[in-house]
């Protein structure tokens, strides 16, 4: 897919649970001091180096580790901190009955269905959760619906399936990438490059 307007993603800032190993999913869960710093040395580097992306519309997952990360980000950018909208399509694909929990002890807890996870991490759904297959169709939707330059913050899991739709990385590989905090992954047609 080649996109009609540049699109940037920024990941939410550091959580204690990344730090953990938790699975957050759709997990409420705040900012640790790292991902506050991280927050705002994104909005810096945004603005000094791509000053065009004050002009797009931003946009934010409804969690609360993304709407903090929206507003340390534009603050360093200059920009009013609460300025942006909210949409729950942003929001991290959610690991249902898994949430909480840290991948060791998801191996301890369920093995058939960490297995089930490993052998095929596109298309499983934990219990009560959601697949990869499935966020990427409620963020083809999301895609679909933008009308101009967008900054959204949102999580790890839809910037993967975002560049699986927009770049062409395969299923196989997406759930694999390596997504950082406190960097932007900018989109400009079928292209992708962190900054």
């Amino acid at each position: 897919m080649s996109l009609a307007h540049p699109l940037c993603i920024v990941r939410h800032g550091e959580t204690d649970w990344n730090v953990e190993g938790r699975l957050q999913g759709q997990r409420d869960i705040d900012l640790n001091g790292r991902g506050r710093d991280q927050a705002a040395a994104v909005g810096q580097i945004l603005k000094s180096d791509h000053p065009e992306i004050l002009t797009f519309d931003f946009v934010s997952s409804p969690l609360a580790r993304a709407q903090d990360t929206m507003r340390l980000m534009r603050g360093a950018m200059g920009l009013d901190p609460d300025a942006f909208r909210l949409d729950d399509r942003l929001k991290e694909l959610t690991f249902g009955a898994w949430e909480g929990f840290t991948w060791r002890e998801m191996v301890e807890r369920d093995p058939q269905g960490s297995a089930a996870r490993e052998a095929d991490k596109w298309a499983y759904c934990p219990p009560g959760g959601e697949s990869y297959e499935m966020l990427s169709t409620r963020i083809a939707v999301w895609l679909a619906d933008l009308k101009g330059p967008t900054l959204a913050v949102t999580h790890g899991g839809v910037a993967r399936v975002l560049l699986g739709l927009i770049v062409g990385v395969s299923q196989k590989e997406l759930p694999l990438r390596d997504i950082k905090q406190g960097r932007a992954l900018l989109f400009s047609g079928a292209d992708a490059r962190w900054v």
